[in-house]
């Protein structure tokens, strides 16, 4: 008896509400969610950008090396960092992707969810990674232009560095990392985007490396930073900005890569470097510049 009357007088209720020529709200309404910010000069209510709006930029010089006895990839990478926000910046925050394989991450045992009645062995080696291999950046140094150090503070995937000097709107600072890290065995561990795969029969390795450097967090007028902790499942928008990389890798290697090649004579033959500039022109095919027949070829020796 008790459910029929709460039910009748629900609907009484809504009659009254129905019957009304114009409802009398109280309060203020609120955005019923957080995809859009509320319109202002730098962004407009639809999400475009606004009539003052402003982007940051970074600009990266890296040099990179890949260790392959050792399977562990240094680098180096100066940042030139343009603060074109109306903000005034007391600390930078930069990605460290790689971190979300180091031990101790936060991140463990959560990969595949948590535990079950019955587990697979890919789920365990998940949660016992952390217990068998060495993964994560070891952040060597962080110096400013002139070579002095700078005390970055890491918390997990993301690493804060704080500036001596605060970086006025319409400024840019420059400064430098050093960095490495190990790089994941594939046919054990599928972390993350990167990794090798071992041939053993003629002693050659195949590389695939993703989230490798460190890289500015997005600043944005809606956000500030954006310096949420990577969860191996999410993607990062990124600052846009010039990149000038040199990549060192054994000699029998060839690269795929985005960008523009600026060394072919020095790292591809003669008829290889033909094949490159028909690429250059064919929308309608694909042109391999390096074939499997010149793949094998290289096996054979170091």
């Amino acid at each position: 008896m008790k459910k029929i009357a709460l039910v009748v007088i629900g609907g009484l209720f809504s009659l009254h509400l129905m019957a009304q020529d114009k409802p009398v709200w109280k309060g203020k309404f609120e955005q019923l969610d957080q995809v859009l910010p509320t319109p202002n000069q730098y962004r407009s209510a639809s999400g475009a950008p606004g009539s003052q709006y402003w982007q940051q930029r970074a600009d990266y010089m890296i040099e990179a090396e890949i260790d392959e006895p050792t399977n562990v990839l240094r680098g180096k990478e100066t940042i030139t960092y343009y603060n074109n926000s109306p903000e005034t910046l007391k600390f930078l925050w930069l990605q460290l992707d790689q971190n979300i394989n180091k031990k101790g991450n936060e991140d463990f045992g959560g990969v595949a969810g948590g535990l079950k009645d019955s587990i697979t062995t890919m789920s365990m080696q998940y949660r016992v990674r952390p217990l068998e291999m060495d993964a994560g950046y070891t952040i060597t140094s962080v110096t400013d232009k002139t070579g002095k150090p700078l005390v970055p503070m890491i918390n997990n995937t993301m690493m804060r560095v704080d500036l001596p000097t605060a970086l006025k709107p319409n400024e840019s600072t420059t400064f430098s990392v050093s960095w490495s890290f190990p790089i994941t065995d594939r046919s054990m561990y599928r972390l993350s985007r990167e990794g090798y795969e071992y041939f053993p029969e003629d002693d050659n390795r195949v590389y695939v490396i993703a989230h490798w450097f460190p890289r500015m967090c997005v600043f944005n007028d809606t956000e500030g930073w954006q310096n949420k902790q990577f969860q191996r499942l999410g993607e990062f928008a990124l600052e846009f900005g010039n990149y000038q990389v040199s990549l060192t890798v054994p000699a029998d290697h060839i690269i795929g890569a985005t960008g523009s090649l600026s060394n072919p004579e020095s790292v591809l033959t003669p008829t290889q470097r033909e094949r490159f500039e028909i690429a250059k022109t064919s929308f309608d095919k694909t042109v391999l510049i390096a074939t499997p027949d010149e793949a094998r070829a290289r096996e054979k020796t170091k």
